[in-house]
């Protein structure tokens, strides 16, 4: 014990070391401490995201939501980042993270830290169950029910639950049963007269089952799930068994797929891999705090969990499900509705977006603008019979998506019509695997990619026949082809038929569909082809210029910032004299701020109520910001060594007047002018909330009360231009 306490001080002081203000130290080149720690940095991403659920600015269902998005986030962070530690931990020689740890160190630290997280989750919801209350919304015991109630809930309890609850006795004749991930479970310690020891026995609640259960009435007053059947637990039971002891837990497995060259054929590869997915190392047991110490050991030796991996969390497990308590017909308890605008542009043109795009490039900023002009992109090429051929790429679609209608369309319409699915797209294997197969028995060719990479570029291209003459059409976009996150995730989608473009993305298909490698692209940059060296190559750019004396800047807005050698190359910049501003949402493995290092690099994050996740890069190239001869880019990439050294990306230059003055002077502006949820990164690797009082800029107000410049049209050349953004930023 003694030796273990003395571990966790010296991983503390580590700690320490590595995350406090280093401004004293004269050279950090080279040296580990340059870096923050990738999986502490997306905890205190997640921070932000659970402070959400206590600003007071936003509606008490919204801050609900908040709580719900934190604690799914770090289910999910286990499956994956954590899980994936473990696996290195078992080695014998284990590899050291860029800022110096090895994978025990990091699983150390991140245990301690999300302990004190979800003890913060915990007290938080404690808070907002009171505020619910107050506000109308009762998680009632069953015991507290009226009499009349107590009736209903003895039939919903038949009708409704008994039919699909399986107890389970584990014994010699009864084996321990399989408990599949993030499944909650019940687990008992009876006596039974009729046997000489005691049993434990299991109930697996059904997923398909409501965790929260409303009580009939006009209140708003709910059940949990697991607290109607402990309310009815002697209805499972015969009369001759005493239950000693009870408790609730929830499992979390390996997640992560490794696919195993078993045969030639991807589809079976990906299915096999899927079934032993199912079957992953548990990861971390949550358990409520009634628990037994005899009910834990009989858990954690049956799932082969260490003690350092189980979770006593109060009396609610599986907090994710909070989300369905949310009602959406209280309106003073929700966001304000916002309505997405629909381009006028393409409404001048009868919603041809076809000549929309021939008239000038347009690009459309989701959530403020529809996703539907994208859905209706792809819709009418499947039913307009000039078009000959439709290439698209899925990532991650929705669960019943237009896009996917669309390419089963225009191939019912005799299209020749290809769709890239990634299987790999975590969390969506199996619903891609689906959308794979509805589209090939329609007569779609279907393609996978590469093996080795991940295809995470989002290209739509159309070619149509026009006359005498074939013309494409290329839809680029930084997220994702989903009408549902579309509406709540920020993303930019860029239409063109700029021939350059078009012709580049006809390779980069090429290159997916048939490994035929570009020779060359005109305009398209794409990973893992030149994409990091076009990107530390444009940095370099901007240091030669400051070290000359010109104007140098780089403005970018991503979501992670974790790759080295950009890191390096950002750090080089500023010492040169670049000014550096970063609009990082998640991971930032940059330390800004430090003299000598990064004094001329500023980092912010902003959290609120759409997910900032447009990808944005801007290269002054020696001009002011912003002004017409500064290099825009958009991006499917974010800046990490999955993306531009295992995925297929896109870096898409912006080159029309309208859409590069939108992109630069509107969006980029609007983000770095943010002060109401802008937290700002300091050099020891905390982040501060940005003072805001009322009437203080918000990027997200602004873009739901201001339309884009690219989409006006005529109609609205008339009306009031939105109002110019100035460089005054966050002072």
């Amino acid at each position: 014990m003694q030796d273990h306490d003395h571990e966790q001080t010296s991983l503390k002081s580590r700690q320490d070391q590595l995350m406090q203000d280093v401004v004293g130290q004269e050279d950090l080149h080279g040296k580990p401490e340059r870096f923050f720690n990738r999986e502490l940095s997306w905890v205190a991403f997640n921070r932000r995201v659970l402070e959400e659920a206590q600003n007071l600015a936003h509606p008490l269902y919204e801050r609900l939501r908040f709580l719900s998005i934190a604690a799914n986030n770090l289910e999910e962070f286990f499956m994956v980042r954590v899980a994936h530690l473990m696996d290195q931990a078992l080695e014998k020689k284990q590899s050291l993270s860029p800022d110096g740890l090895t994978a025990s160190e990091q699983l150390a630290l991140i245990r301690d830290e999300t302990n004190l997280f979800f003890k913060d989750i915990q007290n938080i919801w404690v808070q907002l169950r009171l505020e619910l209350e107050k506000a109308g919304t009762f998680l009632v015991n069953p015991k507290d029910l009226t009499d009349k109630e107590k009736k209903w809930a003895n039939d919903f309890f038949y009708q409704e639950i008994l039919p699909v609850l399986t107890p389970i006795a584990v014994d010699t004749a009864h084996p321990f049963p399989f408990i599949q991930n993030r499944a909650i479970g019940l687990v008992f310690l009876t006596e039974d007269k009729n046997r000489d020891h005691d049993v434990q026995t299991l109930i697996v609640l059904p997923a398909n089952l409501p965790r929260f259960i409303r009580v009939p009435g006009q209140d708003r007053r709910f059940v949990l799930l697991e607290d109607m059947v402990f309310a009815h637990i002697r209805d499972l039971f015969s009369d001759d068994v005493e239950i000693k002891d009870m408790g609730a837990f929830k499992v979390l497995r390996h997640f992560d797929m490794e696919i195993a060259n078993e045969t030639d054929d991807i589809v079976q590869n990906f299915e096999s891999a899927l079934k032993r997915r199912r079957k992953g190392d548990v990861v971390r047991l949550t358990v409520n705090e009634i628990v037994s110490p005899k009910l834990l050991r009989f858990l954690t030796n049956h799932l082969d969990v260490d003690s350092e991996d189980v979770l006593f969390f109060g009396d609610l497990i599986g907090i994710s499900d909070v989300k369905e308590l949310i009602a959406y017909d209280q309106p003073s308890l929700v966001f304000k509705k916002f309505e997405p605008r629909f381009p006028e542009r393409i409404r001048e043109f009868d919603g041809n977006c076809f000549a929309a795009i021939r008239h000038k490039d347009i690009i459309v900023h989701h959530p403020y603008e529809s996703f539907d002009v994208v859905v209706q992109f792809l819709r009418q090429a499947a039913q307009d019979p000039d078009v000959i051929s439709i290439k698209q790429t899925i990532y991650r679609t929705s669960q019943k998506s237009p896009i996917v209608g669309a390419l089963i369309e225009a191939a019912e319409n005799g299209k020749s019509v290809t769709a890239l699915v990634e299987l790999k797209a975590r969390f969506d294997e199996e619903a891609n695997l689906r959308w794979a197969q509805d589209m090939r028995k329609a007569g779609v060719q279907v393609v996978f990619g590469f093996l080795e990479y991940k295809t995470h570029a989002k290209m739509s291209l159309i070619t149509r026949r026009e006359g005498k003459k074939m013309v494409s059409y290329v839809h680029f976009g930084t997220g994702n082809y989903d009408a549902e996150k579309a509406k709540i995730y920020t993303d930019l989608s860029f239409f063109t038929c700029d021939p350059d473009l078009c012709r580049d993305a006809a390779l980069l298909f090429n290159y997916m569909t048939g490994y035929v490698v570009p020779k060359s692209m005109t305009k398209l940059v794409a990973a893992p082809l030149q994409l990091r060296q076009k990107l530390i190559a444009m940095i370099d750019d901007e240091a030669k210029i400051a070290k000359k004396g010109g104007k140098a800047e780089i403005w970018a807005k991503c979501n992670a910032l974790s790759d080295p050698a950009i890191i390096d190359a950002l750090y080089a910049a500023s010492q040169a004299g670049v000014k550096i501003e970063l609009i990082i949402r998640g991971i930032c493995m940059l330390r800004p701020g430090i003299a000598g290092l990064s004094e001329n690099i500023r980092v912010w994050s902003i959290v609120g109520r759409y997910l900032e996740h447009s990808r944005i890069y801007c290269f002054s190239g020696g001009h002011a910001m912003p002004s017409p001869q500064v290099k825009v880019f958009i991006s499917s990439a974010d800046l990490m060594p999955r993306n531009l050294d295992r995925r297929v990306e896109t870096l898409v230059p912006i080159l029309n007047p309208t859409v590069h003055k939108q992109v630069l002077d509107q969006i980029m502006l609007a983000n770095m002018k943010d002060r109401r949820q802008s937290w700002v990164l300091q050099s020891d690797g905390t982040y501060q909330r940005m003072e805001s009082k009322k009437g203080d800029f918000s990027a997200h107000d602004y873009f739901m009360n201001n339309p884009s410049l690219s989409g006006r049209g005529k109609a609205l050349t008339s009306a009031p231009m939105p109002p110019p953004l100035d460089l005054d930023v966050k002072k």
